[in-house]
């Protein structure tokens, strides 16, 4: 359970198609609708993908334990990605990936979050914006977690100061970026 590199995330269908004829192991789902997630994942399955999917983003699901089972039982997510601890931890209780979603609006966001995060206990943080190498770095270092960039990841150079600050990975919804 190794994230690194580039995590292309998918908003529409055109996208996902492209990305299961790609060579990126994990495929990240961002925005879709409850009565899509099955099918979008066991497509991916199919095409030997590995599926992250982010829990606060898919319309009709509730981001509590009862929606988060189901995508772990009935829809066989790898992982989950969310903004809220609890999702995170009943991810962790379930033997899939969990990265918590942490965004840097400002000092008093970052050391709620970061206080959060202590206690969840995440595999992952996902910073946004992803631009900012010195709050990855922060990030990294207060919680001595692996940090994924993401948000805002527009050029090369965007994923070049993410990974150069820190992160393990970066996540971008840009096709013209995901074969960086």
């Amino acid at each position: 359970m190794v994230l690194k590199g580039m995590l292309p995330a998918v908003k529409n269908m055109k996208n996902f198609e492209k990305l299961l004829k790609s060579e990126h192991e994990y495929i990240v789902i961002l925005e879709t609708r409850l009565s899509q997630i099955g099918d979008l994942v066991a497509y991916a399955k199919r095409a030997n993908k590995k599926v992250l999917v982010h829990t606060d983003l898919i319309q009709g699901l509730k981001a509590d334990e009862y929606g988060v089972e189901y995508l772990i039982r009935n829809v066989q997510v790898n992982g989950i990605i969310s903004t809220r601890g609890a999702v995170v931890s009943i991810a962790k209780k379930n033997k899939i990936i969990a990265i918590q979603r942490l965004f840097a609006l400002d000092s008093h966001a970052l050391n709620h979050n970061l206080k959060m995060i202590n206690k969840v206990k995440p595999d992952y943080i996902e910073v946004l914006p992803g631009v900012i190498p010195a709050v990855i770095q922060e990030v990294s270092e207060t919680t001595n977690l692996p940090v994924i960039a993401g948000g805002l990841i527009k050029t090369k150079d965007d994923v070049n100061q993410a990974l150069d600050g820190g992160a393990v990975a970066v996540t971008t919804s840009r096709m013209e970026l995901w074969e960086l």
